[in-house]
Order: C-alpha cells, then sequence, then structure tokens
C-alpha cells in the first residue's frame, strides 16, 4: 500500500496513550479517538462527567488527520435539499447546530495556537445551473448571509459562486494537542463486541452507563441498520509548494469536483473523488491539474481521506437505536466531520446530561429514509454480495475490489479496506481479512 502523511501529521506529533489492560468502569464509553470522539469527550469533562475515550489504532489515525480541515457551516448544496424534504425549520436546525459548532471553535481557538483564521467559503460552478441560484434563496429564507459572484480569483472562468462570508479555517492536530490535557485515552485497544453497556477488548472489558460511538461507520450492524443507509467516498489531496494562493476555500458544486485552500505557503488541491471499491481520478486527476495551471509548482505531500456519506445528506447524530437508549451515534459527516464533530459534541452533551436537547432535532438517526436512495443502496450492496470472488469481506460478505492506486483490497458495499496483507485498514469490518462474515 502506498505510504502518504497529511501535512498536519508531517508538523504535528499526538502523545502517545497506553492500551486498556484489565476491566474497568466509566459513565460514559466513548468508541473513537477521531476529532468527533475526542471533542465529546472534552465537551463532557468540562460538564463534569466521568468518560473514557478507546481508539483501536491511534488518536486522529483517521479522516482527521487527513481532513482540509475547513470551519463552514456551508455544505455544499445542502440548504435547498433540506428545506425541500424537511421545511425551514429543518434547515434552520442544521444551520444553526453548525453555526454553534463553529462558533465554540472560534472560542476555543482563541486559546489554542491552531492557526485558526476567518475565511470566506465559496461554492463555484463551471456550467449553467439553477441549483446554486436555489442554494442560495434556501440560505437566504432561513437568514444567512450570502453573496454572490460572477468571477473569481480561481485560475479558470466561471458561471457563478456563492459566497459565505465568515467562515474559518485551522490545523486539526495542533487543535487536539489543546484539547488533550487532562482527557482518559487507551490507545491499541479495539472493542470487539458490545453486551448492553459492556465494551470487549482483546485484554479487558469496560463497564458503562452510557456508550456513545464514534468510531467513524458504526459496527454494531443489528440496531440501526447504518450498513443499508449510508456508503463512504474516498478522496484526495495534493500540497503544493509554488502554486497560487485563494483567499478563500473553494468547493466545487458538482460532487467529485476541485476543492481549494491555503494552508500556509502552501496550496491544497482535492478532488478526484470516488466511491470506495469504485473508480474514480484520484491523485492522477489532481496532478494533471496542477500541471495545467501550475506548471512550475512542486508537489510536497500527498494523501487521501475515507468520508462516511448518508443517503440524505445530513449526518446521523443521536440516540444509536429507539432499543438502545444508552447508546448514543455521531456519524455520516459528509466531507464536512470537522465542523459537525463540534455540533454532534455540543448535542450529545445535552443528551447525556439532560437526557434531550431542543435542537439538533434534523440529525435523529432514526429519521424516515426515502425510499429510492435506500433501495439504490442496498442493490449496490447486493451486486456486491453476488460477484464472485474469492476474496470477501468480512464484514458482510460483499466481494472485494482490487485499488492499484492505493495497492488495498476495498468493499464496493460498505466500504471496508484491507492492506494487500489483509490488515484491516478501514471499518465497518472489525478484524482482518480473511475467513467467514462477522456474526455481530
Amino acid at each position: 500500500m502506498e505510504r502518504t502523511q497529511s501535512i498536519w501529521h508531517k508538523e504535528t506529533q499526538l502523545p502517545h496513550y497506553p492500551v486498556l489492560e484489565g476491566d474497568t468502569a466509566t459513565d460514559v464509553l466513548i468508541i473513537g479517538g477521531g476529532m468527533a470522539g475526542l471533542l465529546c469527550a472534552y465537551q463532557l469533562k468540562w460538564a463534569g462527567v466521568d468518560c473514557l475515550v478507546v481508539e483501536a489504532d491511534r488518536i486522529a489515525g483517521g479522516v482527521t488527520g487527513n481532513t482540509t480541515a475547513k470551519l463552514t457551516v456551508q455544505h455544499g448544496l445542502i440548504y435547498e435539499t433540506i428545506t425541500r424534504d424537511w421545511g425551514r425549520e429543518g434547515a434552520a436546525d442544521y444551520l444553526r447546530a453548525n453555526q454553534r459548532g463553529l462558533e465554540e471553535y472560534r472560542t476555543l481557538g482563541r486559546e489554542i495556537d491552531c492557526a485558526l483564521v476567518e475565511k470566506p467559503a465559496f461554492v463555484y460552478t463551471r456550467e449553467e445551473s439553477p441549483k446554486l441560484r436555489r442554494e442560495q434563496k434556501a440560505l437566504e429564507a432561513i437568514g444567512c448571509e450570502t453573496r454572490w459572484h460572477r468571477g473569481t480569483e480561481l485560475p479558470f472562468p466561471v458561471v457563478g459562486a456563492l459566497e459565505m462570508p465568515g467562515q474559518a479555517q485551522f490545523d486539526p492536530l495542533r487543535f487536539l494537542q489543546g484539547i488533550l490535557p487532562g482527557l482518559d485515552i487507551r490507545e491499541g485497544s479495539t472493542v470487539r463486541r458490545v453486551e448492553g453497556c459492556t465494551a470487549v477488548t482483546d485484554r479487558g472489558t469496560i463497564r458503562a452507563k452510557q456508550i456513545i460511538f464514534c468510531t467513524h461507520f458504526p459496527f454494531v450492524d443489528r440496531r440501526g441498520c447504518y450498513f443499508m443507509k449510508m456508503y463512504q467516498d474516498r478522496s484526495y489531496v495534493l500540497a503544493l509548494e509554488g502554486a497560487w494562493s485563494p483567499r478563500g476555500m473553494y468547493i466545487d458544486q458538482k460532487e467529485h469536483g476541485l476543492s481549494f485552500r491555503r494552508a500556509g505557503e502552501l496550496l491544497l488541491l482535492g478532488g478526484g473523488g470516488h466511491r470506495t471499491g469504485r473508480q474514480g481520478g484520484g491523485w492522477e486527476e489532481l496532478r494533471k491539474a496542477a500541471r495545467r495551471f501550475w506548471p512550475q509548482s512542486r508537489e510536497v505531500a500527498h494523501w487521501a481521506a475515507q468520508d462516511c456519506m448518508t443517503l440524505d445528506g445530513i449526518p446521523y447524530i443521536g440516540r444509536y437505536s429507539p432499543a438502545k437508549p444508552q447508546w448514543y451515534v455521531a456519524t455520516g459527516f459528509n466531507k464536512w466531520g470537522m465542523t459537525s464533530s463540534m455540533a454532534a459534541a455540543l448535542l450529545l452533551r445535552e443528551m447525556v446530561t439532560k437526557g434531550r436537547a431542543d435542537w439538533g432535532w434534523i440529525f435523529d438517526p432514526a429519521r424516515t429514509m426515502k425510499p429510492l436512495p435506500l433501495a439504490a443502496n442496498i442493490l449496490s450492496s447486493t451486486w456486491g454480495l453476488l460477484t464472485p470472488s474469492l476474496r470477501r469481506c468480512p464484514h458482510l460478505g460483499c466481494a472485494l475490489q482490487w485499488n492499484p492506486r492505493e495497492r488495498s483490497w476495498d468493499c464496493p458495499c460498505h466500504g471496508s479496506r484491507f492492506a494487500f496483507d489483509g490488515k484491516l485498514i478501514n471499518a465497518p469490518a472489525s478484524r482482518d481479512w480473511g475467513g467467514a462474515p462477522e456474526k455481530k
């Protein structure tokens, strides 16, 4: 598998934490040590709640360390979609939740040296499309300031760009350095199964009163059926030296178009994405764009991330399942995990400490799914199950596909990934490749 490392990992080394040894107890167990899990621990700690974070590998070793680190409530073209499906109240609830998250980052960023700077966020289009104008109307209807531009600083012409001022960007690992002191964390401690409110690892068990699943992709299939209502996407980033540096953060309205943001003296060029286990442009597409627009630039780093995508574009934050009121979940951030992680931490803090929250209802994991996207996702998984192959994912038995770009075996059904030797890279599978599907 090709070794890649983000600029965040190159510049910042987070502390190591011990493996869980023996049995222990806590009020709240948080499974997963990415941004969402660590923020949940931080918020609960300051609310006076005893909590423990367990991470299967290293904290911030997944999406958190491979993000482009935008802090924005502008999440593509989501507000028009939410307005259509859930009305203005739904769109306003989504906006308020993410605004709370952004404001909390601003507050903490005043005390933590994490390169947090305010930037405008833009969604641009290179072709005639009414979608961007509809998004602007949906945002204005819920009181969100926007600006329309017919031209931009981008190195190619655009038909239009929608700006949301007052957003931000930061260095995620330097931020984590500021919130980690005082948190109770165990690394290298994979949770193999959960029985009630007891989690079982290889070297001990953890008894808790409540559990928060922040494992990127939830791994308990019997509850919540997240494998039916999510899939995973790969996306790619180049860090370029000597290239144009934008004043703002830019994304294409197209799902897998190019994105741009500045990081110090570097340009972070993103794109080339695709559904995990399928074909896409990858780093080759980004390098082609770099040669075209900035032929004198130099690539100093490249990396990839994997994101959980929900079928309606809204994360799942709340109770894991109606049948498990002591379990909570934060997942499906749809490539906007930095802002959404903070929104999730604030929302779950209220749910854990008060039993309810008066906001964030739009994220309810038990909400109704649209039948057509749900059927399409199930059909895609069925295709993977029926595809003949000797190499099958231990999660639910789908045929694994070889990824020559990253030299990995990828599952097109639910996004599990494995190294060439079968070692697990990405969930929802919870063990290395080989043998029969897992029983959960």
